[in-house]
């Protein structure tokens, strides 16, 4: 499904591929990229950039720091969330706690969410 995007965010798109988070680095080189689909890094979809996603499934992955605990984050990320939602993605969110912590279980839910057995993925916790 191709879905349209904000040009006006191409840039910054790009530029936090560049620098993405200890986490989006660790789920990305030791999971996501392992995976047997394509998946997107810092996709612009619609007014947004979504961490991952990964089109054929219809999923967006979504990695929160702290910031995102506040009230006004939390308003916010359900607004994007439902507005994501009504273009047919499903959003997932993880805290970079639960990348540090609980790695394998995070890649464990996300297998199960794609239809693929973890056990054929190598992954490097």
């Amino acid at each position: 499904m191709s879905i349209a995007h904000n040009k006006k965010l191409v840039k910054n798109a790009q530029t936090l591929r560049k620098n993405m988070t200890d986490e989006e680095k660790h789920l990305w080189y030791d999971f996501l990229k392992k995976l047997p689909f394509t998946v997107n890094r810092q996709k612009n979809i619609g007014n947004y950039i979504v961490d991952f996603y990964i089109n054929s499934k219809n999923v967006v992955i979504e990695l929160d720091g702290s910031q995102h605990l506040s009230e006004e984050h939390e308003k916010n990320d359900k607004k994007r969330d439902a507005e994501l939602n009504k273009l047919g993605l499903q959003v997932i969110r993880y805290t970079n706690d639960d990348i540090k912590k609980h790695f394998y279980e995070v890649c464990t839910e996300l297998a199960e969410v794609l239809g693929i057995n973890i056990e054929d993925i190598k992954i490097e916790a």
